[in-house]
This record gives structure tokens, sequence and C-alpha cells, in this order.
């Protein structure tokens, strides 16, 4: 085989982990192709609680250099797609009788130094937490913390009266599987080439590079490359051992999260920040308008190949947990949707799905003779400094490289400053009167700057063509088809948007029926 026909590395995995190495190495002048067995971000990367956040909950496992790295990377993403991520509040309930989860090194030191706290949780140390959240990241755009008193502002309104006072600290928000999207986008564009729902069958050593054999719609096809980069998420055990063939000690542990959807559970735009009475946390998010979204467990998961989903235990938990401080009480009647993902977590040999690490770990693996670099763990906010740090490991097999180069670089559609989307919004809604404010803000916050770019010169709604419902129509399809690979309307209504909450069945299966009528243009 030509040496020209050998790509510099072959990654198996199309979530963000792999789109975000990709994207990265390719923008270093490395050749690169990606496999994807399903859609982009089609398992734990639409699946996550959609936050770009440091993990305060992790200061009392002593991650110290997981927090800080991923405190640090929220204003660094935030610069690079101000479209889809932005500033959220949290607001953090206290009262005296909250407890640890009884695993953390923390609690075990202030069990033994403090025992007539009996497993409480101090307001003292939650303060001391989120002093240390505030300052180990260097914020430039995000506000501090603040108490908030409950018995008067909004913050407190949809709360059971017992909660008097809370913490108010800053996160972000993030659409997950539009991030790995445009990734992909950014890749490709920096020559790159990505395959979805193309499946790796098996890879083999031969002589000093790999042979890479995937399936395609019944079709198979032969690609070389000199590296393997195995981010397959919870397959990436079954990689190892089932398609490559090769020991490794490293493993995965599987754990499910599962969140639950309901209808609009209060009117302002914070999240909330629950503890729970066994010490474990969950969220209370404003989601999509009109929804509230409500994780997320840790539960155990055994077969990478079994779908996930919300159990009833899970769902009950859940309902529980958030009725013990909401007023009126969520009940499975409010639910509207569940989702659930597992997480790759690197098995530390913690005791507990809630203890094991959430930092990620790069080993390489010469065994077979050409290299391959196995891909554990890690979590959405960090997948830009995972990709650094994985090319680290990859650089040194191909001589000279370019710098790192992706911090703050925006993604498509991203190029403008944070806080201009209703700035945005106004100039679209300007340009295109027909748009109401609900679809002119739905656009901005998915596309950004290519919002008007899709649109092109249409002067009203029937020249974008059919509608689908729900503000989507024939031109956004195409769109979506064509330049951010979509296939299947749960492509769309899933994981490129989230409008499967306000479409009917049918309507879905009358765009299925379209897409799958012109999948012409996904060669296009």
């Amino acid at each position: 085989m030509a040496q020209d026909d050998i790509k510099d590395l072959f990654i198996i995995g199309g979530g963000i982990n792999g789109c975000g190495i990709a994207r990265d190495a390719a923008g270093r002048g490395l050749s690169v192709t990606l496999a994807e067995m399903n859609d982009l971000a089609s398992a734990t990367s639409s699946a996550s609680t959609k936050l770009f956040h440091g993990g305060l909950r992790y200061l009392e496992y002593f991650e110290v250099r997981l927090v800080r790295e991923a405190l640090i990377e929220r204003e660094t993403l935030l610069r690079a797609m101000p479209h889809i991520s932005w500033p959220m509040r949290f607001v953090l309930p206290y009262h005296k009788d909250m407890r640890f989860e009884g695993s953390t090194p923390t609690s075990r030191i202030l069990n033994t130094v403090m025992p007539w706290m009996k497993g409480r949780r101090p307001a003292w140390l939650i303060r001391l937490g989120l002093l240390m959240y505030d300052n180990l990241g260097g914020r430039k755009i995000l506000p501090g913390t603040k108490t908030v008193d409950l018995t008067s502002g909004p913050e407190g309104a949809p709360l059971v009266e017992k909660f008097e006072k809370a913490y108010e600290y800053s996160d972000c928000w993030i659409e997950d599987s539009r991030l790995v999207v445009l990734n992909a986008r950014d890749a490709e564009a920096r020559g790159a080439r990505i395959m979805t729902r193309t499946k790796v069958v098996s890879a083999e050593a031969e002589d000093d590079h790999w042979k890479i054999t995937t399936e395609h719609g019944g079709d198979t096809q032969e690609h070389r490359a000199k590296m393997l980069v195995n981010a397959g998420g919870p397959w990436v055990g079954d990689i190892i051992h089932e398609k490559v063939h090769i020991n490794a000690t490293e493993g995965v542990r599987l754990v499910r999260g599962s969140h639950i959807v309901t209808k609009r559970l209060f009117d302002h735009d914070k999240c909330y920040f629950f503890q729970g009475t066994d010490g474990r946390i969950i969220f209370a998010i404003p989601y999509e308008t009109d929804f509230t979204l409500i994780g997320t467990t840790d539960a155990e998961h055994h077969d990478p190949y079994e779908k996930p989903s919300c159990t009833d235990v899970e769902r009950d938990y859940l309902l529980d947990f958030a009725s013990q401080y909401f007023k009126q009480p969520v009940a499975q009647d409010d639910i509207v949707w569940t989702y659930s993902g597992v997480r790759p977590l690197y098995n530390d040999g913690a005791k507990s799905a809630t203890a094991a690490t959430r930092d990620y770990v790069l080993k390489v693996n010469e065994q077979a003779g050409p290299p391959m670099l196995n891909v554990f763990g890690g979590k959405i906010t960090t997948y830009r400094k995972l990709a650094e740090h994985a090319l680290e490991k990859i650089v040194p097999f191909f001589g000279q490289s370019d710098a790192p180069w992706t911090a703050g670089v925006a993604l498509p559609g991203g190029d403008f400053p944070v806080g201009d989307v209703d700035r945005l919004i106004a100039e679209l809604k300007d340009a295109y009167p027909f748009l109401t404010d609900f679809w002119a803000r739905r656009l901005v916050k998915a596309y950004g700057t290519e919002a008007a770019t899709m649109l092109d010169d249409a002067k009203d709604e029937a020249d974008l063509g059919q509608a689908f419902g729900a503000t989507l129509t024939e031109s956004e399809i195409k769109w979506l088809m064509t330049r951010e690979y979509a296939r299947r309307a749960e492509d769309v209504v899933w994981r490129r948007s989230k409008l499967g909450l306000r479409l009917s069945e049918a309507e879905i299966k009358v765009l299925d029926d379209w897409m799958a009528g012109h999948q012409d243009l996904a060669a296009a």
C-alpha cells in the first residue's frame, strides 16, 4: 500500500472524546479518520446532565486537580461556543441536617475528628468548598458565590419552608450533543474524515501500521493508520479485547446516570443543587424553556450493549429526592421524558459507583507493534484538555507537530462575544420578521452566527420548504443532513435539538419518512 494511503490516526468512537481528539489532531496537521458505529453523540455524550462545571462535590473526594482543570475550562469553553453554552447560577439550599455521602474521604475525616456531627455536613464546610470553587479556576466572566435569603426571594418560593438560606454560585450549561457535532464539523473542515454509522469490525497490526476493517450498510472497507485511538466510551474494553485482541490490565466501570424531564416546576432561570438524606446530590435545572431537568443517579451498568434506560427505581428515587425540596411534590404524571447514559469511568477499585473517579486516564499500548491509545473516563467539561493530553501522547510517534491551538478557538457559529446572544436574536428577527421569539432564540442557541446562513434569503416561512412542526422546516433538515451528519429523525429531534419534547409521534414519523427519501443529501 502506498504510504499516502496510510493515515496518521484512526479514531474509534464519535463521542466528545473522539471528536475532540480528531479536531485537535487535524488542526495540528495530522491525517485523521474517525468511525462511529451509530450517530455522533448517540450514547454517553448526549445523555449528560448538560453542564460545564467543576464538580463541586468532587472536592469531598480530594479530586482537586480535576476540579481545578474543569473550573479553568468553563470560561475557555464559553468563549469558544457562546451559542451552545451559557452561564447559569446554582442555588444550594442549606439545612443543618444535611449529610455526607458516607464513603467520601472528607466525611471519614470529619466523622473521626467531629463525631458529634454524626455525618452531618456543616455550613462552614460548604462555604469553604465554595470559596475554593470560586478561586481554584481564576474566574474572569462568572460571578462568585453569595448567600440567598429563601424566605423573601423568588428562589425560595417553590421550596418547602424549612429551607431559609441558600448559597448561590456559578457554573455553565452546555448543549452536549451539539458540542460533539460541532467538534466533528470543525475536524472535518481541517481535513479529518468523519464516518458515522460505520462499525469497526476488527483492527490488526500489519507491519508498522494498523489495518482496520469497517462495515457500513452491509459493505466492508479497509483502512490503514499508523496509530489507533480507542475513544469507544462504554465500549473501550470491548474494543481492546474483542476488536483488537490485546491484553490490557486497565478497564472501565460502567455507571448509569438517569434523568427525568418534567413540566416546568419553577419560574426563575436558576438551577437548584439539592443534597439528599443519603449524602448524594441532584440538580433541578430549567430546561428547553417549558421544562425542568432532574438528575442524576449513579447505578452500576454491566453490559455496554444493553441500552440504558431510567428504571422505575431510579425514577422514583429522583421523584422522592426532588419532592423533599419542592412544596408541590413532583409526581410521576409530571414526567414528560426520561433518558439515561452510561459513564465509562476508569476502574480505580472504588467501593461504590458514586465514589469512582471522574478523572480520565490515557494509556498507550504497543503490544501489537504499532501504537494504540486507549481513553478511559473523562467528563464533558474537560474534553478539550483530554484531547490536548491525548495529543501529548500521540505527537511523539510523529515527530514535529504544531503546538496546542484549541483554547478559545470558536466552534462553527460561535464567533461572537460571550453575552451577545440577545443581540444576535434581535438581529435575526430584524432580518427575518416572520420568525417568532421562540424560533429565533432556538436557532441562535443552536447555530449562532450560522443561523442566518441557514435561512439564506427566505422572505417568509414558505420559503423554508415543508414544515414539520415546532418551527422545524425543510431548510433546517437539509442543513442538518448535508453539514451535521443527521440521517434519521431521532438524530434531529433528540440530539441536534430537543424538539422531540414538542413534536408528536406522527410528526416525527413524517420527518423520518422525509429523511429516508432524501438520503442523497447525505452524500452531497
